[in-house]
């Protein structure tokens, strides 16, 4: 299975889902309802229609006949959908290290078109060096064992792979100045992650500004986030915001829309992809 195919069911789980809650509201029943006719409790369903969880070909069949769907073309298209979602995800053999929280968005970064990103404590994981990546992790994760840290950090340079495949994103990051002037590890990791950045940051899907302290207070007052879009039309925007113990997942067309205002500004105020390079260089003959 190819890391598009895993990715994408996902994006499917999620579009399974967002079919079923619009036939279970059509028809007016309840989640409760609807959970007592596949004997599951009505958190069942709404991690169901979330996406959240993978699917039993007898609980979609039992749903559909609940939610009146008899044509046998369309009832097919849905359980075939249901058999795609199910797929295992190439993460799946890091799950010793990889919080269920995070494996969604590792499926839905995979199976975006478009990523969208501010960051302001240190470089986003996808930019990273090895090195940098090291003492980031080493840092948050103190007492973890050398094993662990070394695997995750084999995640995150697994992940970045995305930005070099064939059917890669268009990836546009805005870091704040203050997550290049935050050292993580030494003099030469440093150094190593500010050319890597001005390196990587001359490939055609990768768009790359720094918001620098000299323009003061800035639209990304609420701190990082990321934004994900899709090719899928039936696939709303996802933002995705990383807490300590967990994340949350933003997909209401309001809530999208005032992240979408904020990104758009940061990129609007920040010095374009050229100027930000030289800002870089400045900061590596610094470093």
């Amino acid at each position: 299975m190819t890391a598009a195919e895993s990715s994408g069911s996902v994006v499917r789980r999620i579009l399974l889902g967002s079919q079923l809650r619009r036939l279970r509201e059509s028809r007016g029943i309840t989640r409760e309802a609807a959970g007592y006719s596949i004997r599951a409790s009505e958190s069942k369903i709404s991690r169901m229609e979330l996406g959240r969880v993978s699917f039993k070909s007898r609980d979609i069949e039992d749903l559909l006949t609940l939610y009146g769907v008899t044509d046998e073309a369309e009832r097919g298209a849905l359980l075939s959908l249901a058999k795609e979602a199910n797929l295992t995800g190439w993460w799946h053999s890091y799950s010793d290290v990889l919080p269920g929280w995070f494996q969604t968005y590792i499926g839905l970064e995979g199976a975006a078109s478009l990523i969208r990103v501010y960051e302001v404590q240190f470089v986003n994981g996808l930019l990273q060096t090895e090195a940098y990546a090291h003492a980031v992790v080493a840092r948050g994760m103190q007492g973890a064992s050398k094993a662990e840290i070394d695997r995750r950090v084999a995640l995150r340079l697994e992940r970045q792979k995305l930005l070099a495949s064939e059917h890669a994103p268009r990836f546009h990051c805005v870091l704040d100045e203050a997550a290049l002037r935050r050292p993580y590890g030494d003099r030469d990791v440093m150094r190593g992650q500010i050319q890597h950045l001005i390196d990587i940051s001359e490939r055609p899907n990768v768009t790359l500004q720094v918001m620098p302290f000299s323009f003061g207070g800035h639209a990304g007052e609420s701190g990082a986030f990321t934004m994900l879009s899709f090719p899928e039309s039936d696939l709303s925007d996802v933002v995705y915001v990383e807490q300590l113990t967990g994340a949350l997942y933003l997909d209401k067309a309001e809530e999208v829309a005032q992240y979408e205002r904020v990104a758009a500004q940061l990129h609007k105020d920040s010095p374009d992809a050229a100027d930000s390079r030289d800002l870089l260089r400045g900061l590596l003959q610094l470093t």
